[in-house]
């Protein structure tokens, strides 16, 4: 009988000490496709294994800035060039007026562009990931941590991946299903 495939192996630690530990193990024996969860952001997890700052900050302070130039500059279009009207002998090229509106769009394009960035990061819409079908894997945000070394490791197999995790003393050992 064929064997089903699977998408890793996971460890679940009661302590954050025993999941940082872990994360310095897998990470000495040269596994690159690790990923941790805890319910509280651990740095020095982050640190062990490698994962950099994002990017994701910067594309909304950008998305921000065009959406706020392009609001001003086209109330500046439209009332000093396009349909100039002098109303009580005020300039017309008057900037307080122009900045609610332009913040109001700032933030709105910053909102939008979070949301898109979100769903591709994400790489949503996606309804399932292979972790959610690992009995108590839902402990992850509450009291547990984990450690998912995943099968498109090029170190990756089953025996000698299982063998490393289990001599780390999880709690519970189980292989992702496929």
């Amino acid at each position: 009988m064929r064997r089903p495939s699977v998408s890793g192996i996971i460890a679940e630690f009661d302590r954050p000490e025993a999941l940082i530990e872990a994360a310095q193990r897998v990470q000495e024996a040269g596994y690159t496709k690790v990923d941790a969860f805890s319910p509280f952001p651990l740095t020095k997890v982050n640190e062990i294994l490698g994962y950099k700052p994002s990017w994701f900050p910067y594309v909304p302070l950008a998305a921000a800035i065009v959406g706020g130039a392009v609001q001003y500059f086209a109330q500046y279009w439209m009332n000093v060039i396009d349909y100039p009207i002098n109303v009580g002998g005020r300039p017309l090229h008057s900037w307080p007026p122009f900045l609610p509106s332009m913040i109001i769009v700032a933030i709105l394009w910053a909102g939008v562009t979070t949301f898109l960035i979100l769903l591709f990061a994400a790489r949503l819409p996606r309804l399932n990931h292979p972790v959610f079908a690992v009995p108590d894997f839902e402990r992850a945000s509450q009291d547990r941590f984990f450690i998912w070394i995943r099968a498109d490791d090029p170190l990756f197999d089953l025996e000698e991946t299982s063998r490393l995790l289990t001599a780390l003393n999880p709690q519970a050992l189980r292989e992702v299903p496929g």
